[in-house]
């Protein structure tokens, strides 16, 4: 594509000149790392992704020339896609009340590199559930989240985590249609435990889910492999034949489900099986907290990059210091960048409590842990935004929206553009 940086101002009452500018560095593409490259932006577009050495013939080569050589070893990633996120800077989705207050942990995560997320939400009583999606859909209005994500409130007591167990109930189709109702389109995933009576089956809440175009993901669950493997059918059928274009998935596989064990393989083994078929994304929050490193290249390793999402699991403490938070009713410490709930009986703590880490973070322990760079970097954009549907972000794609994030060779960020638009 060619483009000319140098047009004049078109006459009154014209469309103006598109601003071009191009960003170098080793470019990460969803199949590849682009030695010496460049990513021009026309307005909030991506127009053209390529080696240097082929931007003359591409009609760019003013463009990049004009663009100062980057520092060796600069990447140039994607916006980076978060499906499973609560909240940082001090703020959790569940708990906010304004739209200042939810904005304040977006920008936190945006100005690291995530330039797509949902808002995940945990359980809570039904009004506050509906509250909060009402008020997370005007963000989602607005262009400044990808849709909501609701953890619960149709959660095993036995795997329930972070979760109150006052307030987890058995599936309600009444609630679900409440949410999507309150969500004006954007409720786009929801936990859900299919060994919760009302969960799976004709009539219960995964059927209601499919039917508004919403993505049931299994998690928080002590469902059995072949409980487990019922469901995935269930609801990959589902969407097969009413949501095509969606792709069921599995909440941070591994964590608050019941474990794999040789002679009890639970949800784990069939989620596992379901993803090597290409059924199923595993979200995987590799963090080093949640999963040893090992266990994150592993399944990566043997299911493939395109069937993992790596998730943050973020909450009000991401990118900020130890102390005492709150994760919807649940009280929380963070120590040593742990979150756990607060449980005085336990001199470690209680469950684990969500994540502090943004998601470039999950990308740069990924590859420390031996996974290659452009899969880490795929299974944080263009594999999340896939499960969605999302056709306009996730990739440094010609067409797509100009979400870029400059890193230094060790994936601390330098600069993000989102729709071409410094972040700052």
């Amino acid at each position: 594509m060619s483009v000319d940086p140098g047009a004049s101002a078109e006459p009154s009452g014209s469309p103006a000149a598109p601003q071009v500018f191009a960003v170098r560095g080793d470019v990460v593409t969803p199949d590849d790392v682009v030695t010496d490259a460049a990513v021009v932006v026309a307005d909030d577009r991506i127009v053209w992704v390529g080696p240097l050495q082929d931007a003359v013939a591409a009609g760019l080569g003013d463009v990049v020339a004009a663009t100062p050589e980057p520092v060796p070893g600069t990447l140039v990633l994607p916006g980076l896609v978060d499906l499973h996120d609560h909240g940082g800077g001090g703020t959790g989705f569940p708990d906010v009340v304004t739209r200042e207050a939810a904005m304040t942990a977006v920008l936190e995560h945006r100005r690291h590199g995530t330039t797509t997320m949902l808002a995940s939400l945990v359980t809570a009583d039904p009004d506050t559930l509906v509250e909060r999606t009402a008020l997370l859909a005007g963000l989602a209005d607005d262009g400044e989240i990808a849709g909501i994500h609701a953890e619960g409130p149709f959660l095993s007591p036995a795997r329930r985590g972070a979760h109150d167990p006052d307030l987890l109930q058995r599936g309600d189709v009444t609630l679900v249609r409440r949410l999507v109702e309150a969500g004006r389109g954007h409720l786009r995933t929801m936990t859900v435990a299919p060994d919760v009576e009302g969960v799976s089956g004709p009539g219960g809440v995964a059927a209601a889910l499919v039917q508004a175009r919403v993505v049931p993901s299994l998690g928080h669950t002590d469902a059995t492999t072949e409980v487990a493997e019922q469901f995935v059918r269930e609801v990959v059928d589902a969407l097969s034949a009413s949501a095509p274009g969606l792709r069921m998935t599995a909440t941070h596989l591994f964590n608050a489900m019941r474990p794999l064990h040789h002679r009890d393989g639970g949800p784990v083994a069939a989620c596992l099986a379901a993803a090597a078929r290409g059924e199923l994304v595993v979200e995987l929050v590799g963090d080093e907290v949640h999963l040893d490193p090992a266990v994150v290249r592993s399944v990566i390793g043997t299911v493939g990059a395109d069937q993992v999402l790596l998730v943050t699991d973020a909450m009000a403490a991401a990118g900020m210091s130890d102390g005492a938070y709150e994760l919807g009713s649940m009280s929380v410490t963070v120590e040593d960048g742990v979150a756990r709930v607060a449980d005085p009986g336990h001199a470690e703590g209680g469950p684990i409590a969500g994540g502090t880490a943004h998601l470039v973070d999950v990308v740069r322990a990924t590859v420390a842990a031996g996974v290659p760079l452009v899969d880490a970097v795929r299974c944080a954009s263009w594999v999340p935004a896939g499960v969605l549907g999302l056709a306009d972000v996730g990739g440094l794609v010609a067409g797509r929206r100009a979400d870029v994030v400059v890193t230094d060779a060790g994936l601390r960020v330098e600069r993000v553009l989102r729709g071409g638009a410094e972040v700052v």
